[in-house]
């Protein structure tokens, strides 16, 4: 028997293309032009032997297949998946299996670089998020700072307290919810947001410790004032110029705080409400008591009322003086608003008797009686003057100094007739 029988009996090559198994078990695969003993299944068949090695590379063959897949539909990080396709990569180094096993290291080499491209493009994005991430911490924490720069004189604390719990929540938020920071990035952002935090906490304290001890003395001084003012309740109306220059003293006295204010004030303006009571009181008696003065006075506005029309003026002025006296014997009436509509009406009718002396003095004053004559005299001679001129006018023909005379003459007489001529 030949050597080359004897091999052929001894081995069984049951695939030619990727796998044989010898007599003895022992499984190679075809790597190239050469075979790699991958391991031995004495106890079974060599049908048996193979398939089990087969099943090795179709595990292995899942794997790649598993990351193309991953690859392909995205969500994973390109960086998880190359460290996947490194590990299979390496389980593909002389694999006890049988298989095309340069497909799929070819397969997977391909994904590698497919990987590393997409990790890189996954390395700057992540880069630019960082970047952005200290961006928008950085303007958290300016926000912050500026807000411990301001005045705690001028601050709305209510307000700047909901501003930086404000501020704080979006520190959680961004850092729960963004990317990670570098240690000294994300250390050094963390201690300047916790000293401006710390700075507006201790000027908020300090602001209502200051508030505490205004309110405290507006307190005392208001509730000195309260006592003053109910004090002042025996006099009566005669006590509401002391109560007004207590409520001068009370606006000026300051904030006590909104319940200890609305307490105090609620007494202050009782004590004040008392005392105005009693002015309303002794009105509402006035006011009564003024009824029958009321009614003789528009009496006696009745009985003067024909006086504007009396021709005799000595005689209209004699009434009006009787009338005069018997409204000043009456006296004040109340309310006063009363009072001055009946006094207007009253002075109505003594204008109206004034007037008519006035003009009677100046028609029948000698002097002025004088002048008048005089200024007739002279707007007389004007007026034949005039009618001269314009008679000669119009015997010349001349329309025009003939109009200008007649105008001349019309606001002549036009004078005369008002200085009575």
């Amino acid at each position: 028997m030949t050597a080359d029988a004897e091999t052929s009996d001894t081995t069984r090559d049951t695939d030619a293309a990727w796998g044989r198994v010898d007599d003895d078990g022992t499984v190679s695969v075809r790597e190239g032009d050469t075979w790699r003993v991958v391991g031995q299944y004495p106890d079974g068949s060599p049908e048996e032997a193979l398939a089990y090695f087969e099943r090795k590379f179709s595990d292995l063959a899942g794997e790649v297949t598993l990351l193309e897949v991953r690859a392909r539909r995205g969500g994973a990080s390109a960086s998880d998946l190359r460290s996947a396709a490194k590990t299979v990569r390496e389980r593909l180094t002389d694999p006890a299996a049988v298989g095309d096993l340069a497909n799929l290291r070819e397969r997977v080499d391909a994904l590698t670089g497919t990987l590393a491209e997409a990790t890189e493009a996954e390395n700057a994005a992540a880069k630019e998020a960082v970047e952005e991430a200290v961006r928008e911490r950085t303007a958290i924490v300016e926000a912050a700072e500026a807000l411990a720069a301001r005045d705690p004189e001028t601050v709305q604390w209510k307000q700047a307290s909901v501003e930086m719990t404000t501020l704080f929540e979006r520190w959680q938020t961004h850092q729960s919810s963004g990317p990670r920071l570098p240690r000294a990035a994300s250390q050094q952002l963390w201690r300047r947001f916790r000293d401006a935090r710390a700075i507006v906490d201790r000027h908020r304290r300090e602001f209502y410790a200051g508030l505490d001890q205004t309110h405290k003395a507006a307190r005392d001084a208001k509730t000195r004032l309260v006592e003053r003012a109910e004090a002042l309740a025996p006099r009566g109306e005669d006590a509401i110029g002391a109560y007004r220059d207590l409520l001068d003293q009370w606006k000026a006295a300051g904030r006590a705080g909104k319940k200890v204010d609305d307490a105090l004030w609620a007494r202050f303006k009782a004590a004040g409400d008392a005392l105005y009571g009693a002015r309303a009181e002794r009105e509402a008696a006035d006011v009564e008591a003024s009824r029958e003065k009321i009614e003789a006075k528009r009496a006696l506005l009745a009985e003067a009322a024909p006086i504007v029309d009396e021709r005799d003026i000595a005689r209209a002025r004699s009434l009006l003086t009787q009338i005069q006296r018997r409204w000043d014997d009456i006296g004040r009436v109340h309310p006063r608003d009363v009072e001055r509509g009946l006094d207007d009406d009253l002075r109505k009718i003594e204008q109206s008797v004034r007037t008519r002396e006035e003009t009677d003095w100046k028609r029948n004053n000698p002097e002025t009686k004088a002048r008048a004559n005089d200024m007739t005299r002279q707007l007389t001679d004007a007026i034949d003057k005039l009618e001269s001129e314009v008679s000669e006018a119009e015997a010349r023909g001349d329309a025009k100094a003939a109009a200008e005379a007649r105008e001349a003459l019309e606001a002549r007489r036009a004078w005369l007739r008002a200085v009575g001529g």
